[in-house]
Protein backbone atom coordinates (compact mmCIF):
# COMPACT_ATOMS: atom_id res chain seq x y z
CA UNK A 1 0.00 0.00 0.00
CA UNK A 2 1.28 3.44 -0.85
CA UNK A 3 0.91 5.99 1.95
CA UNK A 4 0.68 8.68 -0.70
CA UNK A 5 -2.69 7.20 -1.67
CA UNK A 6 -4.18 7.37 1.82
CA UNK A 7 -6.41 10.35 2.55
CA UNK A 8 -7.52 11.47 6.01
CA UNK A 9 -10.03 14.15 6.93
CA UNK A 10 -13.10 15.07 8.96
CA UNK A 11 -15.60 14.84 6.10
CA UNK A 12 -16.52 12.34 3.43
CA UNK A 13 -16.59 15.15 0.87
CA UNK A 14 -12.93 15.99 1.57
CA UNK A 15 -11.90 12.36 1.06
CA UNK A 16 -13.95 12.01 -2.13
CA UNK A 17 -12.67 15.30 -3.55
CA UNK A 18 -9.07 14.31 -2.81
CA UNK A 19 -9.57 10.90 -4.40
CA UNK A 20 -10.91 12.42 -7.60
CA UNK A 21 -8.30 15.15 -7.98
CA UNK A 22 -5.74 12.92 -9.66
CA UNK A 23 -8.20 10.72 -11.56
CA UNK A 24 -7.89 10.97 -15.34
CA UNK A 25 -10.07 8.05 -16.48
CA UNK A 26 -13.54 6.78 -15.64
CA UNK A 27 -14.07 6.38 -11.88
CA UNK A 28 -16.08 3.48 -10.45
CA UNK A 29 -17.69 3.99 -7.05
CA UNK A 30 -19.02 0.78 -5.51
CA UNK A 31 -21.45 0.35 -2.60
CA UNK A 32 -21.42 3.99 -1.46
CA UNK A 33 -22.96 5.21 1.77
CA UNK A 34 -25.55 8.02 1.54
CA UNK A 35 -22.83 10.50 2.54
CA UNK A 36 -20.61 9.29 -0.31
CA UNK A 37 -23.41 9.70 -2.88
CA UNK A 38 -24.16 13.21 -1.61
CA UNK A 39 -20.47 14.10 -1.71
CA UNK A 40 -20.04 12.77 -5.25
CA UNK A 41 -22.95 14.91 -6.41
CA UNK A 42 -21.65 17.96 -4.58
CA UNK A 43 -18.08 17.57 -5.86
CA UNK A 44 -19.27 16.78 -9.39
CA UNK A 45 -21.54 19.84 -9.46
CA UNK A 46 -18.71 22.16 -8.47
CA UNK A 47 -16.21 21.10 -11.15
CA UNK A 48 -16.71 20.68 -14.88
CA UNK A 49 -13.44 18.85 -15.56
CA UNK A 50 -13.93 15.75 -13.40
CA UNK A 51 -13.67 12.33 -15.06
CA UNK A 52 -16.98 10.51 -15.58
CA UNK A 53 -18.25 8.67 -12.51
CA UNK A 54 -19.96 5.29 -12.72
CA UNK A 55 -21.75 4.47 -9.49
CA UNK A 56 -23.05 1.04 -8.42
CA UNK A 57 -25.28 1.07 -5.36
CA UNK A 58 -28.21 -0.45 -3.53
CA UNK A 59 -31.49 0.76 -5.08
CA UNK A 60 -33.16 1.62 -1.77
CA UNK A 61 -30.12 3.64 -0.71
CA UNK A 62 -30.32 5.71 -3.90
CA UNK A 63 -34.04 6.24 -3.47
CA UNK A 64 -33.45 7.50 0.07
CA UNK A 65 -30.68 9.89 -0.95
CA UNK A 66 -32.64 11.28 -3.89
CA UNK A 67 -35.69 12.07 -1.80
CA UNK A 68 -33.73 15.24 -1.08
CA UNK A 69 -34.65 17.54 -3.97
CA UNK A 70 -31.45 19.65 -4.09
CA UNK A 71 -29.30 16.51 -4.25
CA UNK A 72 -31.58 14.78 -6.75
CA UNK A 73 -31.83 17.71 -9.15
CA UNK A 74 -28.05 18.27 -9.09
CA UNK A 75 -27.55 14.56 -9.75
CA UNK A 76 -30.00 14.75 -12.65
CA UNK A 77 -27.86 17.50 -14.18
CA UNK A 78 -24.76 15.32 -13.90
CA UNK A 79 -26.61 12.36 -15.43
CA UNK A 80 -27.89 14.50 -18.30
CA UNK A 81 -24.35 15.71 -19.08
CA UNK A 82 -22.87 12.19 -18.93
CA UNK A 83 -20.72 13.03 -15.92
CA UNK A 84 -22.58 10.50 -13.75
CA UNK A 85 -24.18 7.13 -14.43
CA UNK A 86 -26.19 5.26 -11.82
CA UNK A 87 -26.64 1.49 -11.63
CA UNK A 88 -28.15 -0.78 -8.99
CA UNK A 89 -27.04 -4.22 -7.85
CA UNK A 90 -27.67 -6.75 -5.08
CA UNK A 91 -24.02 -7.86 -5.06
CA UNK A 92 -22.23 -5.66 -2.56
CA UNK A 93 -18.57 -5.68 -1.47
CA UNK A 94 -17.49 -5.22 2.14
CA UNK A 95 -16.41 -1.59 1.76
CA UNK A 96 -17.26 1.54 -0.16
CA UNK A 97 -14.72 1.60 -2.98
CA UNK A 98 -13.50 4.40 -5.25
CA UNK A 99 -11.71 2.87 -8.22
CA UNK A 100 -9.83 5.23 -10.53
CA UNK A 101 -7.37 4.41 -13.28
CA UNK A 102 -4.54 5.14 -10.85
CA UNK A 103 -5.66 3.80 -7.45
CA UNK A 104 -8.22 1.88 -5.40
CA UNK A 105 -9.53 3.55 -2.23
CA UNK A 106 -11.69 2.07 0.52
CA UNK A 107 -13.64 4.83 2.32
CA UNK A 108 -13.69 4.17 6.06
CA UNK A 109 -15.52 6.24 8.70
CA UNK A 110 -14.57 6.16 12.39
CA UNK A 111 -16.48 8.58 14.59
CA UNK A 112 -15.76 12.11 13.36
CA UNK A 113 -12.89 10.96 11.16
CA UNK A 114 -12.96 9.71 7.58
CA UNK A 115 -10.14 8.05 5.67
CA UNK A 116 -9.59 6.80 2.19
CA UNK A 117 -7.22 3.84 2.51
CA UNK A 118 -5.78 2.91 -0.83
CA UNK A 119 -3.18 1.40 -3.05
CA UNK A 120 -1.56 2.32 -6.36
CA UNK A 121 -0.14 -1.16 -7.02
CA UNK A 122 -0.65 -1.39 -10.77
CA UNK A 123 -1.74 -5.02 -11.14
CA UNK A 124 -4.28 -4.69 -8.33
CA UNK A 125 -5.64 -1.41 -9.74
CA UNK A 126 -5.96 -2.96 -13.21
CA UNK A 127 -7.74 -6.01 -11.79
CA UNK A 128 -10.12 -3.91 -9.69
CA UNK A 129 -10.87 -1.60 -12.64
CA UNK A 130 -11.73 -4.55 -14.86
CA UNK A 131 -13.81 -6.22 -12.14
CA UNK A 132 -15.97 -3.20 -11.41
CA UNK A 133 -16.22 -2.14 -15.04
CA UNK A 134 -17.77 -5.54 -15.73
CA UNK A 135 -19.96 -5.26 -12.63
CA UNK A 136 -21.18 -1.85 -13.75
CA UNK A 137 -21.93 -3.06 -17.27
CA UNK A 138 -23.96 -5.96 -15.84
CA UNK A 139 -25.92 -3.83 -13.36
CA UNK A 140 -29.39 -2.42 -13.97
CA UNK A 141 -29.67 1.28 -14.79
CA UNK A 142 -31.16 3.52 -12.11
CA UNK A 143 -33.47 6.20 -13.50
CA UNK A 144 -33.77 9.53 -11.72
CA UNK A 145 -37.29 10.95 -11.90
CA UNK A 146 -36.20 14.41 -10.79
CA UNK A 147 -35.61 17.05 -13.49
CA UNK A 148 -32.14 18.51 -13.93
CA UNK A 149 -31.60 21.78 -12.07
CA UNK A 150 -30.44 23.53 -15.26
CA UNK A 151 -33.75 22.66 -16.93
CA UNK A 152 -35.72 23.84 -13.89
CA UNK A 153 -33.88 27.18 -13.82
CA UNK A 154 -34.22 27.83 -17.55
CA UNK A 155 -37.91 26.99 -17.60
CA UNK A 156 -38.65 29.17 -14.55
CA UNK A 157 -37.10 32.19 -16.24
CA UNK A 158 -38.75 31.56 -19.61
CA UNK A 159 -42.17 30.74 -18.13
CA UNK A 160 -42.16 33.50 -15.51
CA UNK A 161 -39.20 35.87 -15.13
CA UNK A 162 -35.68 36.24 -13.77
CA UNK A 163 -36.93 37.29 -10.31
CA UNK A 164 -38.80 34.00 -9.85
CA UNK A 165 -35.74 32.04 -10.93
CA UNK A 166 -33.54 34.05 -8.57
CA UNK A 167 -35.85 33.40 -5.60
CA UNK A 168 -35.95 29.68 -6.43
CA UNK A 169 -32.15 29.56 -6.63
CA UNK A 170 -31.73 31.31 -3.28
CA UNK A 171 -34.28 29.09 -1.51
CA UNK A 172 -32.69 25.96 -2.98
CA UNK A 173 -29.20 27.08 -1.96
CA UNK A 174 -30.41 27.75 1.58
CA UNK A 175 -31.69 24.18 1.72
CA UNK A 176 -28.37 22.81 0.40
CA UNK A 177 -26.43 24.60 3.11
CA UNK A 178 -28.87 23.96 5.95
CA UNK A 179 -27.55 20.56 7.09
CA UNK A 180 -27.70 19.18 9.73
CA UNK A 181 -30.67 21.41 10.53
CA UNK A 182 -33.49 20.99 8.05
CA UNK A 183 -36.80 22.57 7.15
CA UNK A 184 -37.58 19.38 5.19
CA UNK A 185 -39.40 21.13 2.36
CA UNK A 186 -39.96 19.07 -0.76
CA UNK A 187 -39.80 20.27 -4.34
CA UNK A 188 -43.52 21.04 -4.60
CA UNK A 189 -43.50 23.02 -1.35
CA UNK A 190 -40.44 24.96 -2.53
CA UNK A 191 -42.14 25.78 -5.83
CA UNK A 192 -45.36 26.92 -4.15
CA UNK A 193 -43.44 28.98 -1.58
CA UNK A 194 -41.55 30.82 -4.33
CA UNK A 195 -44.77 31.22 -6.33
CA UNK A 196 -46.51 32.75 -3.30
CA UNK A 197 -43.62 35.13 -2.73
CA UNK A 198 -44.02 36.31 -6.32
CA UNK A 199 -47.85 36.19 -6.22
CA UNK A 200 -48.19 33.78 -9.12
CA UNK A 201 -51.34 31.90 -10.05
CA UNK A 202 -51.70 28.33 -8.78
CA UNK A 203 -52.75 27.32 -12.30
CA UNK A 204 -49.52 28.67 -13.79
CA UNK A 205 -47.09 27.21 -11.25
CA UNK A 206 -48.78 23.80 -11.23
CA UNK A 207 -48.83 23.66 -15.02
CA UNK A 208 -45.15 24.59 -15.08
CA UNK A 209 -44.37 21.98 -12.40
CA UNK A 210 -46.14 19.23 -14.33
CA UNK A 211 -44.50 20.21 -17.65
CA UNK A 212 -40.96 20.29 -16.19
CA UNK A 213 -41.46 16.99 -14.36
CA UNK A 214 -41.58 18.07 -10.72
CA UNK A 215 -45.06 16.73 -9.92
CA UNK A 216 -48.60 16.50 -11.25
CA UNK A 217 -51.12 19.33 -11.07
CA UNK A 218 -53.08 17.25 -8.58
CA UNK A 219 -50.04 17.04 -6.29
CA UNK A 220 -49.55 20.80 -6.52
CA UNK A 221 -53.23 21.35 -5.67
CA UNK A 222 -53.11 18.96 -2.71
CA UNK A 223 -49.90 20.50 -1.37
CA UNK A 224 -51.35 24.00 -1.81
CA UNK A 225 -54.27 22.99 0.42
CA UNK A 226 -51.90 21.62 3.08
CA UNK A 227 -49.78 24.78 3.07
CA UNK A 228 -52.89 26.95 3.15
CA UNK A 229 -54.32 25.02 6.10
CA UNK A 230 -51.00 25.50 7.92
CA UNK A 231 -51.03 29.26 7.27
CA UNK A 232 -47.92 29.26 5.07
CA UNK A 233 -49.77 30.57 2.03
CA UNK A 234 -53.12 32.10 1.29
CA UNK A 235 -55.08 32.45 -1.92
CA UNK A 236 -57.08 35.15 -3.67
CA UNK A 237 -59.64 34.43 -6.38
CA UNK A 238 -58.87 36.07 -9.72
CA UNK A 239 -61.80 36.23 -12.17
CA UNK A 240 -61.25 35.10 -15.77
CA UNK A 241 -63.39 35.53 -18.85
CA UNK A 242 -64.52 31.92 -19.07
CA UNK A 243 -64.62 29.25 -16.34
CA UNK A 244 -63.98 29.27 -12.62
CA UNK A 245 -61.81 31.98 -11.07
CA UNK A 246 -58.11 31.18 -10.74
CA UNK A 247 -56.24 31.36 -7.45
CA UNK A 248 -53.43 33.82 -6.84
CA UNK A 249 -50.92 32.62 -4.25
CA UNK A 250 -49.62 34.87 -1.48
CA UNK A 251 -47.50 34.30 1.60
CA UNK A 252 -49.88 33.74 4.49
CA UNK A 253 -47.81 34.43 7.60
CA UNK A 254 -46.34 37.78 8.60
CA UNK A 255 -43.02 36.11 9.44
CA UNK A 256 -42.79 34.94 5.82
CA UNK A 257 -43.68 38.29 4.31
CA UNK A 258 -40.89 39.89 6.37
CA UNK A 259 -38.29 37.21 5.52
CA UNK A 260 -35.89 37.55 2.63
CA UNK A 261 -35.35 34.71 0.17
CA UNK A 262 -32.38 33.31 2.12
CA UNK A 263 -34.52 32.72 5.21
CA UNK A 264 -37.76 31.81 3.46
CA UNK A 265 -37.40 28.02 3.72
CA UNK A 266 -36.30 28.12 7.37
CA UNK A 267 -39.20 30.38 8.35
CA UNK A 268 -41.65 28.21 6.42
CA UNK A 269 -40.26 25.22 8.33
CA UNK A 270 -40.96 27.04 11.60
CA UNK A 271 -44.54 27.83 10.55
CA UNK A 272 -45.01 24.18 9.61
CA UNK A 273 -43.47 23.00 12.87
CA UNK A 274 -40.48 21.47 11.07
CA UNK A 275 -37.70 23.63 12.46
CA UNK A 276 -34.23 22.13 12.55
CA UNK A 277 -32.09 21.54 15.58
Amino acid sequence: MSSRTNVHGTSVEHVISSALQTATATVYVVDPTPAVVESLVSVGSEAADRPPIRLIADEQLLKGVFEDFPTATDAADLVASGALELRVTDHRPENTLVVTGESVLAVVTAGDHVAGLGTEESSFVESASATYRDAFDAAEEYTLRTPAISEVRESLESEFDAAVRADFDVVLESLRSRRPASADLDEVEISLLVAARNELLLYDISRWGEDVGIASKATFSRTKTELEDAGVIETEKVPIDVGRPRLRLRLGDERLTRADSTDLAAVAGEVLGRGGE
